[in-house]
């Protein structure tokens, strides 16, 4: 178990890393002896939580915790000594001598896995999005910079050489002040026609709520599986994931799955926090589940010397008129930021500046931002020194909270005012509805 240490320490990285971040790390007054393995209980043990289990093999797996047990059953061999629970809340009624938690559950569990965690000191890395909405973003934002423990949500992407250098390129003026971006993906899964569903490799092809029920898998604890969300009978659009991601009930699509990876890179390059209006395009809403295709532009004031942007989103067949123009290489998806000078292109792994021939003879900076350890050993290194993370719960909250924003434009049916101080759209009071929700009976957070 750790020590608590309330002598706050200095580190060395702690400058070159927290700048790395568009909002500074906090500080972390729990560490552990750096040659000491943490003990880790793991909620959420298949699918994303098997893989960032396996991150977590240098140090002590001390319990598990699925509501399929047929995961569970799976981890508990690799990891014979782990208690095993099928309910989270049991896992911390019953047992706390654990250091940190790793929570790869559905997205409608986060908060609820993730909360109790940051109440008792304890360390948390937590897949994306951070949570299923603003409301739960802010509580865990808050509930983090009050326990002051090592955090960090799953977006793996940050961690690769390609992000730094690009966001070295942005903020070191290569292309100029940047006043425009875009962002767009082409995955297509959610509300779109059967046939559009199929062109797009859609695994759910449902339209609607199904009425009818499935028998529950023998392993699968359904009743837990829903959890805070409106109760309703087991069908298998919801299980297994990633089918729950469409469904509004338990997921918020790719807008907030996906642009936790996307439009991470110009958060963090051009320092964003809280967009002042928000607005979408896209299908007439559907109550049950996420559009496959949609757009999004956000409006960002200025912040310090940078100036106001604009930045646009774009899922599925979507794209930015400069890309359908192809005055842009078409990369199926990507990040273009416009500057004054030129355009910087981006991926996960690559990156261009355009127009290619003005950028002929030009010299990069040398790099400033680390090299990181890795996501996960990042997060593992926190625990244990006090270092900061690059992903902790109030950058990664900032940029979950701007994502939630775009469905709630989309699902109120227009643009929208942001108040982010007082967490509330202030020209349309009936977005009320999609920045918090009521829980299901027995479910409080």
């Amino acid at each position: 178990m750790l020590n608590r240490n309330l002598n706050r320490r200095k580190f060395i990285q702690t400058t070159a890393i927290a700048g790395a971040a568009s909002v500074a790390a906090p500080s972390i007054l729990l560490a552990k002896n750096p040659n000491e393995k943490l003990n880790i209980a793991i909620i959420g043990a298949g699918g994303r939580g098997a893989a960032n289990t396996s991150q977590m093999v240098s140090e002590n797996i001390v319990a598990l915790c699925d509501v399929n047990e047929a995961n569970l059953n799976a981890a508990a061999e690799k990891f014979p000594k782990a208690r095993k629970f099928t309910d989270f809340r049991r896992l911390y009624d019953e047992m706390q001598d654990f250091d940190a938690v790793v929570v790869s559950t559905c997205e409608h569990t986060h908060a609820f896995a993730t909360l109790p965690a940051l109440q008792l000191g304890k360390h948390v890395y937590c897949e994306k999005p951070l949570t299923y909405n603003i409301a739960e973003t802010r509580r865990i934002r808050e509930a983090a910079a009050n326990a002051k423990v090592a955090t960090q949500m799953g977006t793996q992407i940050h961690a690769g050489d390609n992000y730094r250098r690009v966001v070295e390129l942005v903020q070191s003026g290569a292309i100029g002040p940047v006043t425009e971006v875009h962002v767009w993906v082409s995955r297509a899964w959610g509300w779109q026609s059967e046939e559009a569903a199929k062109e797009h490799n859609d695994i759910v092809s449902v339209q609607n709520r199904p009425e009818n029920a499935e028998p529950i898998p023998e392993f699968l604890k359904w009743n837990l599986w829903l959890g805070p969300a409106p109760e309703r009978p087991f069908n298998n659009v919801y299980f297994p994931g990633p089918k729950w991601y469409r469904w509004w009930d338990f997921g918020n699509g790719t807008m907030s799955d996906l642009g936790s990876h996307w439009i991470d890179l110009p958060f963090w390059a051009l320092k964003l926090d809280a967009p002042l209006t928000i607005e979408a395009e896209g299908p007439p809403p559907n109550p049950e589940i996420a559009p496959a295709s949609m757009s999004v532009t956000y409006e960002y004031g200025q912040r310090g010397d940078l100036p106001p942007v604009r930045l646009s989103w774009y899922q599925g067949v979507d794209k930015p008129k400069i890309w359908k123009d192809g005055d842009i290489p078409q990369w199926g998806n990507g990040v273009l930021f416009i500057g004054e000078k030129g355009m910087l292109l981006a991926d996960y792994s690559n990156h261009q500046l355009l127009p290619e021939d003005k950028f002929a003879d030009f010299t990069p900076p040398e790099p400033w931002i680390p090299k990181s350890l890795g996501h996960h050993a990042e997060w593992i290194h926190a625990c244990k020194t006090g270092d900061p993370t690059t992903c902790h719960f109030e950058y990664a909250g900032m940029l979950t909270e701007a994502n939630h924003l775009g469905n709630v434009a989309y699902r109120t049916g227009k643009k929208i005012e942001w108040d982010s101080k007082e967490m509330r759209v202030t020209n349309a009071p009936e977005a009320e509805r999609f920045v918090r929700r009521e829980y299901r009976e027995g479910w409080t957070l």
